[in-house]
């Protein structure tokens, strides 16, 4: 790889890296308007969970297409459709909401094709990443964009809780609308383009193969089977921490508060990232999103505001470090032709579970209570962070496998315009 080709190579990161940042930053603002239109309008838990749902399973099923077409189309092509079937999707929900029109028979449809079209969004960005940084530079590359995530997560938030405080919920989905229009900008100003191979395979027989690549190896299974359990306690979490939030701690404007803590600590656990060398990533990172029941713990004990800020600052800190060092494991150890097919298996089996604890959130929360079942699913989520470590595969996963630049080159031919 020359010079030349590293800086453009460095130039069209960075337009990834912008617009992610945006996009970030704007998606921060739909969970709390989506919150506070259901919550304050009349809208129940259950409706809430259940809208929830409704886009996490849209985006669950269509994940392995994503993963497919990421590896058959041209990534960057992939997320530009993605983003702007999210952009015109966000705004119709904002309309809905505007013109007193919102229900979960009209928001439904139109959070399913949101969500199906962010499946396709993921794994063609994993897919994209390797080819615009150096093998040596994946880890700094992965941190780097964590930290943009984190600082957004931390603005974010804050912006929103006081926009949909003041203006109201159609205005925050106005603005996550915005932000899929300007990444849809910064994705087609990347000049890499990645020209594919002509594939003989049917849909199916490639499904199989990228399956095959992850039975391969001991680590994801693992790995992705425990995400899987964490994701059903974490999804009835993620409908309880709004309702507490909201109801108990003081509305918008404090679930903006603990939002921002939650992006802080993210921020500073991938900037740890950007700098740590561990010679085993994973055996550190599954250490770190151990510490995500304190997080849960926190809104049942003592309960007070100011603790689950502290606890999410903590808590995200050590999901962000952790997340980090597991897509860099991915990016090392799986060949770049199967990467999007990869990435779309872990995400599918990993967070198949997470619509399902959404919609039972509202179910078990009248049975048992919610600040028991909150209980109840942190010690889920400290159970399937150490359950990894009794691998030994797991354990010893090293830093910078055995993929390096010269088999992305080889397996794709990456030309620049």
């Amino acid at each position: 790889m020359t010079d030349r080709s590293r800086t453009r190579l460095s130039t069209d990161f960075r337009w990834l890296a912008a617009g992610q940042g945006l996009s970030w930053l704007g998606g921060a603002f739909q969970p709390i308007a989506l919150s506070v239109g259901i919550l304050l309008h009349g809208g129940s838990v259950g409706e809430l969970g259940a809208l929830m749902a409704v886009l996490m399973v849209a985006n669950t099923v269509c994940t392995l297409a994503g993963g497919v077409w990421s590896d058959r189309l041209s990534p960057r092509l992939v997320m530009l459709w993605s983003d702007a079937v999210r952009a015109a999707t966000t705004a119709g929900m904002g309309v809905l909401f505007a013109s007193g029109h919102a229900s979960f028979l009209t928001l439904a449809p139109l959070a399913a094709v949101s969500g199906a079209a962010g499946a396709f969004f993921q794994p063609a960005m994993q897919s994209l990443k390797p080819v615009l940084v150096a093998a040596s530079q994946r880890q700094r590359a992965n941190a780097l964009l964590s930290v943009l995530q984190g600082t957004s997560l931390v603005i974010g938030p804050a912006l929103a809780g006081v926009v949909v405080g003041f203006v109201g919920a159609p205005a925050g989905f106005f603005v996550n609308a915005a932000s899929f229009l300007i990444s849809c900008g910064t994705v087609w100003r990347i000049r890499a383009i990645v020209v594919r191979k002509p594939r003989g395979a049917s849909f199916l027989a490639e499904l199989r193969e990228g399956w095959s690549a992850v039975r391969e190896r001991d680590w994801l299974v693992v790995g992705i089977v425990a995400a899987s359990v964490y994701h059903v306690a974490n999804g009835v979490l993620l409908v309880l921490v709004q309702v507490v939030a909201i109801r108990d701690l003081g509305g918008a404007h404090a679930f903006g508060m603990i939002a921002a803590a939650e992006g802080a600590g993210g921020l500073i656990g991938s900037a740890v990232a950007i700098r740590a060398r561990p010679r085993h990533p994973l055996r550190i990172g599954w250490l770190t999103c151990a510490l995500m029941p304190v997080w849960a713990a926190g809104y049942v004990w003592p309960g007070r505001l100011d603790t689950v800020i502290v606890t999410g600052l903590i808590a995200y800190g050590g999901l962000m470090f952790f997340s980090v060092m597991w897509e860099t494991a991915i990016q090392d150890h799986v060949p770049h032709q199967l990467l999007g097919r990869v990435a779309s298996w872990d995400m599918l089996v990993s967070f198949v579970g997470m619509p399902l604890g959404n919609a039972l959130a509202g179910p078990l929360a009248e049975w048992f209570g919610i600040k028991p079942l909150m209980l109840g699913c942190a010690a889920v989520l400290a159970c399937c962070a150490l359950a990894p470590l009794a691998w030994r595969d797991s354990r010893n996963v090293r830093r910078a496998g055995p993929v390096a630049d010269a088999s992305v080159q080889a397996t794709e031919s990456a030309r620049h315009t």
